[in-house]
């Protein structure tokens, strides 16, 4: 602490000379023009600007903050003003990253973003805490408990919604649609994900779902492909709800389709930063016919490896607009205890379009829900109401339980279930005529 304060007492006594030998030299040769001041000058009274704020704050602000604390707050409202992503770590807020990096934590299992700066959900993880409570891609966090976010941080609001595994938290919720807001009584556990799982429709039309973009991604779908080489004559591939990871998994991804071609590029405002990853002929594993599924909650990587597919006409994007974050952060120490997470460069694909606060729009636009079948009318024999009744249990707001009927079939996807869900079904209906087409 006393470092510091000498620090800043030293750096405000450097300031203030070299203020005073400005205003010496300009009272002397105050009958010429004045010249545009250097980069080096302006940067010396921006600082002086901000130490004079800073010196007054200290003395008369009403809450007497100490000047740690004034600087560290400094620090977080020039970060979090940059852009949604960018913020700066204090000790708890940079153990809390490296917690989430590192090892097991008590969580929600749902992946956040700020959105025309509201705290919005970019999507629940599959078979989450936040998942089987009914939380959905868009929903507006409104409160954390009892704390309201419409001033808080990502970086906060995480560490509130972080916890103990099997403790309690409630989330209060705006989503569209809703006249009121919702409230959401949700149990922390620890987040496990099954990240990538496969099923068979119609005997010949490989699924394969990913449900985020951890290390072994590419590697788990290229045995899935490889295991149903023989049968599969078409694939889908869905990323709904999938709110991105790694980077590098997003191109190796990308490439078991492709074989040439950029597939995703990087650039900031430092050359160092700009990058390009092109697709490899040996990395390819198969030119099946195939279909991308995305929707508001594919996010970061998953818009990469679906804009990448669309521009490089490898596959047909089919549901809704995704998300669109395509802005690269890095983690940067300041001290052992603090960090900068900023954001260097912007993601470009193929064609050269951003993904940033655009997302990728669908070749073919579905929206969720069920197939109507206006034909059958409500008929159950004595029989079948029991299990009739016990299937609306089951249902949350009007949703079935997804991870449930999952959990029940591990192999295929039955014409009942394609009839739950219309833009996995619209996929089946591209998939099955592009096979068509290919045989010809």
């Amino acid at each position: 602490m006393k470092n510091t304060k000498m620090m800043v007492v030293g750096f405000m006594s450097a300031v203030a000379i070299s203020v005073a030998l400005s205003s010496s030299l300009f009272a002397k040769s105050n009958t010429v023009a004045p010249a545009e001041p250097s980069v080096e000058a302006s940067r010396l009274q921006s600082l002086a600007k901000f130490t004079k704020v800073l010196g007054i704050v200290e003395q008369y602000n009403v809450d007497g903050l100490t000047i740690d604390q004034l600087i560290d707050k400094s620090l977080q409202g020039m970060l979090s003003n940059l852009d949604a992503h960018s913020t700066y770590m204090d000790k708890k807020s940079y153990d809390n990253l490296k917690t989430q990096t590192d090892g097991e934590f008590g969580g929600l299992g749902i992946t956040v973003g700020m959105r025309d700066n509201a705290l919005t959900v970019i999507a629940p993880i599959e078979g989450t805490p936040a998942d089987k409570a009914g939380i959905k891609s868009g929903d507006i966090i409104l409160k954390i408990n009892d704390k309201a976010t419409l001033s808080m941080t990502i970086d906060d609001a995480v560490s509130l919604m972080r916890g103990t595994p099997k403790t309690p938290i409630d989330l209060t919720i705006v989503r569209k649609g809703s006249a009121d807001p919702l409230k959401f009584h949700i149990i922390r556990d620890i987040i496990t994900v099954e990240s990538v799982y496969t099923r068979t429709i119609s005997g010949n039309i490989l699924y394969i779902r990913v449900t985020s973009f951890d290390k072994k991604v590419a590697a788990d779908v290229k045995t899935a492909i490889k295991k149903h080489a023989s049968k599969s004559k078409g694939i889908i591939l869905d990323l709904r709800n999938n709110p991105g990871g790694l980077l590098d998994q997003a191109v190796e991804l990308t490439d078991l389709f492709v074989n040439e071609g950029v597939i995703v590029s990087q650039k900031g405002r430092n050359k160092a930063d700009d990058v390009s990853y092109s697709a490899t002929k040996s990395a390819t594993v198969t030119d099946l016919p195939l279909v991308v599924l995305v929707n508001e909650g594919s996010a970061s990587a998953s818009e990469i490896v679906s804009g990448a597919l669309q521009d490089l006409k490898r596959a047909v994007i089919v549901g809704e607009k995704t998300f669109g974050k395509g802005s690269v952060q890095v983690v940067m120490p300041v001290t052992e205890t603090e960090a900068i997470k900023l954001t260097v460069a912007r993601y470009y694909l193929p064609s050269g379009r951003t993904i940033q606060a655009v997302g990728v729009v669908p070749d073919i636009e579905v929206t969720a829900g069920e197939i109507k079948n206006h034909d059958k009318s409500f008929n159950i024999k004595e029989a079948d109401l029991k299990k009739h009744l016990e299937s609306e249990l089951e249902k949350n707001d009007g949703m079935v339980d997804v991870t449930e009927a999952n959990a029940t079939n591990k192999t295929v996807i039955t014409p009942e279930q394609l009839n739950k869900d219309i833009q996995l079904k619209e996929g089946v209906d591209i998939i099955k005529a592009l096979i068509i087409v290919k045989g010809k």
